[in-house]
């Protein structure tokens, strides 16, 4: 089973390459399952019907987000209708949509997704650790192969989320931080991990914004709207390659495309 996570989409620029690179991409790695965390793909902050529509009609399968779901007030009627959408699971009980979710990905084969949020310098929601445990175990009940976004702030709390998962889930993989980290790799019980798989967007930005609007923040430290930029797009990810008899996974690769002006 070969299978692509992206992320994050960042605004227009991101979503025009998905839209031009990733049939490209389907076709050359042979992919069976795409997932997108695509919480940044509206104006470079949150969702709307529009954007989730255009991208669920391109080859994406599944779209996870994070901390930013929130931002356009559209979403939560999305989120209700639309079971392809994953909010953090961890987010409390009331909360419009589903943060995990199980996906045909043909010839009977099924992928379960899971989306959680980290706590660490972000919103003091449920604990990911454990409110992970539940969704795994319902999905084990129906699929070997089991896909975690976690979308935190902190290195040390996707690092250690990927840990306790070992051999629980077919990959951990990283969102938030909009850098791609090189730290690939399969853990000893065959979960494969990544901290971040890196940002689908305008790669010669402050992760995705104009560089003149965050440098202005930084150095005055008044309130500024960040645009988003424009130049050197690029799509960045990790393919996967898991065994559909056992979930485990059998490599992780990095993936960086550039897209033509």
């Amino acid at each position: 089973m070969k299978i692509l996570f992206i992320g994050d989409i960042v605004g227009k620029p991101g979503r025009e390459a998905v839209k031009k690179l990733l049939p490209g991409l389907r076709n050359e790695l042979g992919l069976d399952f795409v997932i997108a965390n695509a919480e940044n793909a509206a104006g470079g902050s949150g969702i709307t019907a529009k954007v989730a529509q255009e991208l669920l009609g391109s080859p994406i399968n599944v779209i996870t987000s994070g901390d930013h779901i929130w931002k356009k007030q559209e979403i939560f009627e999305v989120l209700a209708g639309n079971q392809r959408i994953l909010r953090p699971l961890n987010y409390p009980e009331g909360a419009p949509g589903s943060g995990f979710g199980l996906f045909g990905a043909g010839q009977d084969i099924k992928v379960g997704v899971v989306n959680v949020l980290g706590r660490v310098f972000l919103e003091p929601l449920e604990c990911p650790f454990k409110t992970v445990i539940p969704a795994i175990e319902a999905l084990s009940k129906e699929t070997k192969i089991i896909i975690v976004d976690i979308h935190a702030e902190a290195t040390s709390e996707k690092v250690a989320l990927g840990w306790y998962l070992d051999g629980r889930v077919s990959a951990v993989v990283g969102t938030h931080t909009h850098i791609q980290t090189a730290d690939e790799r399969i853990l000893p019980k065959g979960t494969a991990y990544i901290t971040d798989v890196g940002m689908v967007g305008p790669y010669d930005s402050v992760i995705g914004r104009k560089v003149e609007d965050v440098l202005a923040r930084f150095v005055t430290c008044l309130p500024m709207r960040f645009e988003v930029a424009e130049g050197n797009v690029q799509l960045h990810g990790v393919a996967l390659d898991i065994d559909e008899k056992t979930g485990k996974a059998r490599s992780i690769i990095r993936i960086q495309r550039k897209l033509d002006a």
